[in-house]
């Protein structure tokens, strides 16, 4: 491993220094960033976040029946139906 030149090899100082200066302003964003996203998490609301994920529903109704099949035979019977 002692063999192999570094990635950095190529980089002048001022790209080192470029680099070291955004390390180091990631160090300092990360830990605000991750205290705004648990903010937000611990304010959201949970309904409206499924409900843009999922599509609005009427949850006064039950669900319908689970597919017995992945839908995989339905595709091979039109494949079927479709070769000369």
């Amino acid at each position: 491993m002692g063999s192999q030149s570094s990635a950095l090899a190529s980089w002048s100082p001022e790209q080192i220094a470029a680099g070291k200066r955004w390390v180091q302003a990631w160090k300092t964003a990360g830990p605000a960033l991750e205290r705004i996203r648990r903010q937000e998490l611990r304010q959201l609301d949970t309904y409206a976040a499924i409900a843009l994920l999922c599509g609005p529903a009427d949850y006064r109704e039950a669900p319908r029946a689970p597919k017995l099949t992945s839908g995989l035979i339905e595709q091979q019977r039109i494949f079927r139906r479709l070769r000369p």
